[in-house]
């Protein structure tokens, strides 16, 4: 697992916190890194602990073991973290960074404001663990970084919308999309509370997007929408009967007085049978109001060589999407000041490493 980075320094030593469907794409992402050497797992399940990460992942034995054996792990003594739950664990988190070690982390968590009284434990283990976490995914994270960059062109910037419009059929995660009123019965009562709680990550977003403004935000609200399928649909694992949630919207807003400055909206569908039957955007829409208005569209599409027989093999580039902000930030990461830290605390993240024809890479 080691490797040399272009000027010769030893790679940055990895430890990958849950092997999910994120969690893979990081471990994978991290063996074909050289500036990276992964050297420690933590399973969620136990049913993965004493086994290979390789085995785990889909790719070649790596002689590293998953583990549920905190202490262990953090004896390593890594320089980083990479922590991939579906939700954060401030116990777990409080544990890493005390003992100073640094987390990168797509596990809903860009300022901590989501985690309520938990973000202070969080940014007092960073202080007495003289570490520093650093959360990001594609959205929240780097959505929001491309809206910012978007209005760099401005000299006004009345507000800022970024819009996330997929269909999202193929994404195999009950437990995560049952946590925002998949399922359930349209007009539900606790649909706009499950939606709230479920994306409370989107409100550290705007706040995110808000100091990159210099603004001072008045209120920060969600507000959501719902579409139901009129026929039973059939996801795999799961499915969603006639009559209930197929599709949901949320739009965080953050609020100057009656003014909306920031907006950050999904628009999430499953299925062809939705009513109200909501267009797809297939991808991420920024728009700036201001002088001049911008509009940017960021849509992802698969290589020329991938291979893929299902809609849900498709779902992977989802989650390289996902895992990689973070992988990319490892280096800026461990090299900053400690503390719970944003784009806006670190220098430009960069792809480095995994250029083809790069160090360690092949053409």
């Amino acid at each position: 697992m080691t490797a040399l980075v272009p000027d010769n320094r030893a790679p940055l030593r990895i430890v990958q916190w849950t092997t999910g469907n994120v969690g893979r794409r990081s471990v994978i992402a991290t063996i074909a890194n050289p500036g990276l050497e992964l050297i420690g797992c933590y399973a969620w399940g136990t049913d993965k602990v004493g086994h290979d990460v390789g085995e785990l992942c889909g790719v070649e034995p790596l002689g590293v073991v998953a583990t549920d054996d905190i202490d262990a792990l953090l004896a390593l003594q890594p320089d980083c973290v990479v922590y991939n739950p579906k939700w954060p664990d401030v116990d777990h988190l409080a544990r890493i960074l005390d003992a100073g070690i640094n987390v990168v982390t797509t596990a809903a968590f860009i300022t901590g404001h989501a985690l309520g009284e938990g973000r202070a434990r969080v940014a007092d283990a960073c202080r007495r663990g003289s570490s520093t976490i650093f959360g990001t995914g594609m959205n929240p994270g780097f959505a929001n970084l491309l809206g910012i960059v978007s209005a760099g062109i401005c000299d006004r910037v009345d507000s800022i919308s970024v819009l996330e419009s997929v269909d999202s059929t193929g994404y195999d995660s009950p437990d995560t999309e049952r946590s925002v009123g998949y399922g359930l019965p349209l007009g539900d009562p606790a649909l706009p509370e499950m939606v709230r709680a479920g994306t409370a990550v989107f409100g550290d977003a705007v706040r995110f997007t808000a100091d990159a403004l210099g603004l001072d935000l008045d209120e920060v609200r969600c507000v959501a929408g719902f579409a139901q399928t009129t026929e039973d649909l059939d996801l795999g694992s799961w499915s969603i009967p006639a009559g209930c949630v197929a599709g949901v919207e949320a739009s965080w807003q953050g609020r100057i007085g009656d003014r909306i400055v920031v907006e950050l909206k999904v628009r999430w569908r499953k299925g062809r049978t939705l009513e109200p039957d909501w267009p797809i955007e297939h991808g991420y829409l920024v728009d700036i109001q201001g002088q001049p208005c911008v509009r940017t569209k960021l849509e992802v599409y698969p290589p020329a060589d991938f291979v893929a027989t299902s809609f849900a093999d498709y779902m992977v580039l989802g989650m390289i999407m996902t895992a990689l902000p973070a992988i990319d930030a490892i280096p800026a990461v461990c090299a900053a000041e400690p503390g719970i830290v944003t784009y806006l605390d670190l220098p430009l993240i960069t792809p480095a490493g995994f250029a083809a024809g790069g160090p360690g890479r092949t053409p």
